[in-house]
């Protein structure tokens, strides 16, 4: 999911961020991704991206009953 939202006060234009969510519905992923929203505003969702295959391999999820665990991996490489 891609969220958009407004920036913090004396800010202009629109904070963005992207949050991976697992739902059996694109309505129920929306609103599971609007509550991983760490902006100061109210997001909206700007764009769904449903992922079954990729490259050749067929996501499957389990479940494991623990937290998320997301790596980011903030380096700029040009």
């Amino acid at each position: 999911m891609y969220l958009g939202g407004n920036l913090a006060p004396g800010r202009m234009g629109e904070d963005h961020e992207v949050v991976l969510v697992a739902a059996g519905s694109i309505p129920d992923a929306r609103a599971a991704a609007k509550k991983k929203w760490r902006g100061v505003s109210r997001p909206h969702v700007d764009a769904v991206q449903r992922i079954e295959v990729l490259d050749g391999h067929r996501v499957t999820l389990s479940a494991t009953g623990e937290p998320d665990l997301v790596e980011t991996d903030d380096t700029y490489n040009p």
